[in-house]
C-alpha cells in the first residue's frame, strides 16, 4: 500500500494549536517535570505481521534552535521494515541496553551520529505498538543544534528538520483510513514541504507526534 495515494479524510482545524511560547526548551522542561493528567490518542495499530512483539525505542529529538525543530530521518529503501519512510532515529532494544532511554540514545548515535553528550532527555511518551509488531517507547529529548550529525548511509537516506510549531498544530494533521482484508486501518499524516520537496510523515511517526501534541495541549 502506498499511503500517499490514500486520500485525506480531513484535518483537525477545530482543535487548538500549541502556542509557540509552550514549545521553548524551558517550557518543554517544565511540562515534562510536571506532567498533566492526559491520555494518548493513538496506542496501537492493527497487526499485519504474526510474530512475537519486540521492544524498540525511538528518540524524538527537539533541536534547540531559536524556533525549535524536530529532527527526522528518511529510511533507506532496502531496510526490512518501514523502508523509505520518515522516522525518528531508533530501533530494536538490545540486551546490553540498560533501558529504553539507553536504546534510543544508542540507536540515534548509530543512525545519525548524534553524540549522547549533546542530548538532554526530557522524558518518555506512552508505548506505541506498531502493526509490524514493535512496542515502541518514544524518548523525548532536547538536542544541541551545534551537534555534528553523520548519517549512516546503510540505514538513513537523509535527515531533515520540521518546525515543532508546525507539527503541534492539528490543522496540519490529516486523517486517513482504508479497509484491507476486512480490517479498517486508520492513521495520521503530516505532509511537510521544504525546499521544493514533500516529506510525507505518517503512520507510527505521525501517531507518536499526535500523542506529543495531546500531551502538550492537555
Amino acid at each position: 500500500m502506498d499511503a500517499r495515494q490514500v486520500p485525506s479524510q480531513g484535518r483537525d482545524h477545530h482543535l487548538p494549536a500549541v502556542a509557540a511560547s509552550q514549545l521553548t526548551p524551558q517550557a518543554l522542561q517544565q511540562r515534562f517535570s510536571h506532567p498533566p493528567i492526559w491520555s494518548p490518542e493513538v496506542r496501537q495499530e492493527p497487526a499485519y505481521l504474526n510474530r512475537p512483539l519486540a521492544l524498540a525505542s525511538v528518540l524524538v529529538p527537539v533541536m534547540m534552535r531559536a524556533e525549535p525543530t524536530v529532527l527526522l530521518t528518511e529510511r533507506t529503501e532496502h531496510l526490512s521494515t518501514h523502508s523509505g519512510q520518515v522516522a525518528f532515529p531508533g530501533g530494536r532494544q538490545d540486551e546490553q541496553d540498560a533501558d529504553a532511554v539507553a536504546a534510543a540514545l544508542r540507536e540515534a548515535q548509530e543512525e545519525v551520529g548524534l553524540d549522547p553528550a549533546a542530548v538532554q532527555v526530557l522524558g518518555q511518551l506512552p508505548i506505541y505498538q506498531t502493526g509490524s509488531a514493535f512496542r515502541v517507547t518514544p524518548v523525548v529529548a532536547l538536542v544541541d543544534p551545534a551537534a555534528v550529525l553523520q548519517p549512516n548511509p546503510h540505514e538513513v537516506a537523509g535527515v531533515f528538520e520540521v518546525p515543532l510549531v508546525f507539527l503541534m498544530n492539528p490543522a496540519h494533521h490529516h486523517r486517513h483510513w482504508v479497509e484491507i482484508d476486512g480490517v479498517r486501518r486508520e492513521w495520521f499524516s503530516m505532509p511537510y514541504q521544504a525546499e521544493g520537496q514533500e516529506h510525507f510523515i505518517w503512520g507510527a511517526t505521525a501517531g507518536m507526534l499526535r500523542n506529543l501534541y495531546r500531551f502538550l495541549v492537555a
